[in-house]
């Protein structure tokens, strides 16, 4: 079973939402400028990632062409995962890119036009 690890939130105004969901909920932001991105951190977390099982942390990017809110799956190998979901129905919105040495990403849209994210850690 593949898990949920990780949302995003796209915003109009990045400054904005920084500051609405760091005050409104208490969450820990992080800007990664050479990345356009920002770290959200929403619960205890060390270098593994968050402590409590099940709770996830996220990020914040500038909306473009990802309009609202996605949750980002876990899986081992985002190609064959890729082909499965076109083979289902389903599309690849933006293909397999590397992030940094951590892993890889990529986002689908599942056949109710769903836009979700796909996370592969580095082997």
């Amino acid at each position: 079973m593949n898990r949920v690890v990780h949302f995003e939130v796209p915003a109009g105004d990045l400054d904005r939402a920084k500051k609405f969901y760091s005050n409104v909920f208490g969450w820990q932001i992080m800007d990664m400028p050479e990345m356009s991105y920002v770290i959200v951190t929403t619960t205890d977390s060390d270098e593994k990632g968050p402590k409590n099982p099940g709770a996830i942390n996220g990020g914040m990017m500038k909306r473009g062409s990802i309009k609202n809110p996605v949750i980002t799956i876990e899986v081992p190998d985002i190609d064959s995962h890729l082909k499965k979901i076109e083979e289902a129905g389903g599309k690849v919105v933006a293909p397999k890119i590397a992030v940094g040495d951590m892993g890889f990403s990529a986002y689908i849209m599942d056949t109710e036009g769903n836009v979700m994210g796909l996370w592969q850690n580095a082997m």
